[in-house]
């Protein structure tokens, strides 16, 4: 089995600072992706931001130039850095990984949990 473990949400002022983290662990061969979504109230869930295997990355147009997504490949573990936070940037944080498993042909995607991300003054 695999997991992802996420950790770093919380309660923020505009203009303030956290940093996510998510570990995944488990049967794992390798890690082709890794990507950071969000999900507001009442919204559907966004793509934030994503790194691949080879050091691509990607980010929505809302969070360029405030977040950064990196990794650790030998700990296989995906970071975001945000700052310059905003209200609008309220909601639940999600990891997610495309990867090979043993016993598992093919990549198969996981989901975290889920952490809390609330900026309000």
């Amino acid at each position: 089995q695999v997991q992802l473990v996420e950790s770093g949400g919380g309660l923020v002022q505009p203009g303030g600072s956290l940093r996510l983290s998510c570990a995944a662990s488990g049967s794992i061969i390798s890690i082709y992706k890794m990507d950071w979504y969000r999900q507001a109230p009442g919204k559907e869930r966004e793509l934030v931001a994503g790194t691949t295997s080879n050091g691509r990355t990607d980010y929505a147009d809302s969070v360029k130039g405030r977040f950064t997504i990196s990794r650790d490949n030998a700990k296989n573990t995906v970071y975001l850095q945000m700052n310059s936070l905003k209200p609008e940037d309220t909601a639940v944080y999600y990891c997610n990984c495309l990867l090979a498993r043993t016993g598992t042909v093919g990549l198969v995607a996981y989901w975290g949990q889920g952490t809390q991300v609330t900026v309000s003054s």
